[in-house]
């Protein structure tokens, strides 16, 4: 009685620490930076930098929309996702739509790039899509 006592605490024990091994490992060991990553993307005309008006950026799965201050010493360059974001994208990838108008012409333009983060992850990364979007 003993013996199959100490063999079914045993056995408990063993099946409740593979079962915690496997939750503590749901995220790899990473070594992450304390680097700030961020994804932009920047607007032109004629090949030089222009502000826009109503610029979004829309990740397509969730239908969120990412805010980020625009940066005031670069003209045109705006951030479309950056470490704040990392934990709300998918990790293989989200497509965010992003869409400005050119102020003086009223022409709307989008497009789309694929940003991936993950509960898991370091930082925000591009997978696809353009670094500009042009007005010519």
């Amino acid at each position: 009685m003993k013996k199959a006592l100490l063999i079914l605490t045993i056995a408990t024990l063993l099946a409740s620490c593979k079962e915690n091994q496997v939750k503590l490992r749901e995220c790899p060991d990473l070594v992450c930076t304390e680097n700030f990553a961020s994804v932009t993307i920047q607007f032109v005309k004629d090949g030089e930098p222009v502000d826009v008006i109503d610029y979004s950026a829309v990740n397509q799965r969730t239908g969120d929309t990412l805010n980020h201050e625009k940066p005031d010493q670069v003209a045109g360059i705006y951030v479309v996702a950056d470490d704040n974001d990392v934990k709300n994208l998918a990790e293989k990838g989200d497509e965010i739509k992003v869409t400005g108008t050119h102020a003086a012409t009223n022409t709307t333009k989008t497009a789309i790039v694929k940003i991936s983060g993950g509960k898991c992850a370091c930082h925000v990364e591009k997978v696809s899509g353009t670094e500009q979007i042009s007005f010519d």
